[in-house]
């Protein structure tokens, strides 16, 4: 089928409780791996491209990869910019036929974050594409972001930026992070749950690589409808080309180590969409 939004995805989530998993795609194999997963276990799937990525390819060829899964897949597929980081770079990927935006004003002060928000969502309306945002920050480092240490969202905040911005889905910082964490984190469950009283709109987890199943099951309990991963899938595919060549220092054809990269991203996709509760609600 055709790309579809995040939209009904996303409500339809919210309504079921359970969460749609979220995956950042670095190349053709990770987004074979990702809707291989998807096709198997009749899960709508997001392939998400952050600001380095598409700077290192281009808008064009991510969506023309996710784009070509999707043709062939039986299951809902959306492409989505992930922590888009500029109203330009938005704009750009809207043109070229993304099916959901993320500006991340999170970096700005709270009337700056509203701002641009406020500024996607309406140039994004007549497209009919779905925008999500971040309030608060969601610390760590991922690409070419850092979120330092991160700062909680507020409850009241979350409330007045949605009813100002008219925004789809919102990212919440609640104690997870970017890229690797050092220790086990601590989550502000209740937190969630007080955000999710004044916001009705889906909510979005962000730096879910390295939670536990059973932090993920109690956010997506208490509001959350998207859950992003990215980390995991970038050491999963480079742990599996790393273990082929040293088993076969010879190799030469990308192909085979390839191969074995995507069933490492396949298995780690598979087992966050179990988690996600996402599994037969295509």
């Amino acid at each position: 089928m055709a790309l579809v939004t995040t939209k009904e995805m996303l409500l339809k989530a919210q309504e079921g409780k359970y969460a749609v998993g979220a995956f950042n795609v670095e190349n053709m194999e990770m987004v074979m791996a990702v809707i291989e997963a998807a096709q198997e276990l009749n899960s709508p799937v997001i392939m998400q491209t952050t600001p380095s990525t598409v700077k290192y390819a281009g808008l064009d060829y991510y969506l023309a990869n996710v784009s070509a899964a999707a043709k062939e897949a039986s299951v809902p597929v959306a492409i989505h910019l992930d922590h888009g980081s500029s109203f330009d770079l938005a704009m750009q990927a809207l043109r070229k036929g993304y099916t959901s935006i993320m500006i991340d004003g999170s970096h700005s002060i709270f009337e700056e974050n509203i701002d641009i928000t406020k500024r996607v969502v309406d140039a994004c309306k007549a497209s009919l594409i779905p925008v999500e945002a971040e309030l608060g920050k969601v610390g760590g480092k991922e690409d070419d972001l850092d979120g330092g240490c991160g700062g909680y969202t507020d409850p009241e905040e979350a409330k007045i930026f949605v009813e100002k911005t008219n925004v789809d889905s919102l990212a919440v910082a609640i104690g997870t992070a970017h890229g690797v964490y050092c220790g086990v984190p601590k989550l502000d469950l209740d937190r969630l749950s007080e955000i999710r009283k004044v916001v009705d709109i889906p909510l979005v987890l962000h730096g879910a690589s390295g939670l536990s199943e059973e932090a993920i099951k109690e956010s997506i309990k208490r509001g959350i409808s998207k859950v992003n991963f990215a980390t995991e899938l970038r050491i999963a595919y480079t742990e599996g080309v790393k273990n082929y060549l040293k088993e076969n220092p010879d190799a030469i054809d990308p192909k085979k180590y390839g191969s074995v990269a995507m069933e490492k991203v396949k298995e780690i996709v598979k087992s966050r969409m179990e988690m996600c509760g996402s599994i037969n609600k295509a």
